[in-house]
């Protein structure tokens, strides 16, 4: 079987390369460069087989294709969470994959009105540098039996694949919202601390319980005003809330006249805008727990009914997020595992850039 499997793949190079030349009108006789293919791709398949290699052209044509996954991991990453293409891109800054290091230039020149005394001190300038290691995120392997490829109606391996890229992206996304809120220093609180200030409404966190005041338009004013007095730019602001609070801020009567609603939201694609605030919607945000200076909670944590949602409010040059390393590893045929195996790295990272030009509303507690 093996050998008529081979005839056929040369006699169908030979085949292909011998049409080729005819339709290019290249100066090659087409039986003679179609004899050639021929006995080169034959020369290669015995030379292979007397050193103990199988030429197993089956596989060339069902292996993954790495590089289109790779991309993709990366595609889907924006795809699903689109807060990260509304902020400080440090890509560029990246090196080897693994660290971001960033120049920062120092302090400006002294500049003095009719200066009197001289000569004038000679001073230097100092310049700094931020460096941060990517993290790295990796899913766990995940097999898929040989009996699966061959009994299944589906193509359990795509689906596999996507399952890899869609649990990459969530937990990639929601540990940068947490670096987000990380203000310079360690704390565990941003420069800007608001609460909720609306009716109350049960709390919708899954380990939650009890009632919180629900998120109310005067809210995202209230972000507003203290973004304006801390002199942030009023340009490209943007709030990400989950999609409860979002539906809470939306049954404003106001707003509905106005035309917000949970349908229109994205509508044609365009964000609209709030309080000077762009309006993006995620299924879940971050969690903070019920501190009297309410502290976020860190990834991986053990959820408390006291738990709080919150809403992230920034400045795009407030915060930034890189990209590293990204790759796909498949094991195909593993003779321990009766199958083939797959898996997925990828590298990001982020930090808040300036503390000030981050706000967070957290629910308040409430009877």
């Amino acid at each position: 079987m093996k050998l008529l499997r081979n005839f056929l793949t040369n006699a169908f190079l030979a085949l292909f390369v011998g049409m080729a030349a005819t339709v290019t009108g290249a100066p090659v006789d087409p039986l003679h460069a179609a004899g050639a293919v021929f006995g080169v791709s034959a020369g290669m398949q015995s030379l292979l087989a007397v050193n103990g290699y199988s030429a197993n052209f089956d596989g060339m044509f069902m292996a993954i294709q790495k590089e289109i996954w790779t991309k993709d991991l990366v595609d889907n990453l924006f795809r699903d969470n689109p807060f990260l293409s509304f902020c400080f891109n440090a890509d560029q800054y990246v090196l080897q994959g693994k660290v971001v290091h960033i120049p920062v230039a120092g302090a400006k020149p002294t500049v003095v009105k009719n200066r009197s005394s001289l000569p004038a001190s000679v001073t230097q300038r100092t310049d700094t540098e931020i460096t941060y290691v990517l993290d790295e995120y990796t899913t766990d392997p995940i097999l898929i039996p040989n009996a699966d490829t061959v009994e299944l109606s589906y193509d359990k391996r795509q689906d596999v694949l996507s399952d890899h890229s869609s649990a990459l992206n969530q937990l990639i996304g929601d540990d940068i919202l947490i670096k987000w809120v990380k203000a310079t220093g360690g704390a565990t609180t941003t420069a800007g601390l608001l609460r909720t200030t609306g009716t109350a409404v049960a709390a919708h966190l899954a380990s939650a319980t009890g009632n919180r005041k629900k998120l109310v338009k005067e809210d995202l004013k209230a972000a507003q005003v203290m973004m304006n007095k801390l002199n942030i730019p009023a340009n490209d602001r943007y709030a990400l809330i989950d999609s409860e609070m979002m539906s809470q801020l939306l049954d404003d009567s106001v707003l509905k006249a106005q035309g917000f609603t949970q349908e229109n939201v994205l509508k044609d694609g365009k964000l609209p805008k709030l309080y000077g605030f762009n309006l993006l919607e995620r299924s879940y945000v971050i969690t903070f727990d019920n501190a009297g200076t309410p502290a976020f909670r860190a990834l991986g944590f053990t959820p408390a009914t006291s738990d709080n949602a919150a809403v992230i409010c920034w400045q795009k040059n407030a915060v930034e997020r890189s990209i590293g390393h990204v790759k796909f590893f498949e094991h195909l045929d593993d003779p321990t595992n009766y199958g083939d195996v797959y898996s997925a790295l990828m590298r990001a990272g982020g930090r808040i850039r300036r503390a000030e030009g981050v706000v967070t509303i957290v629910q308040e507690h409430t009877t």
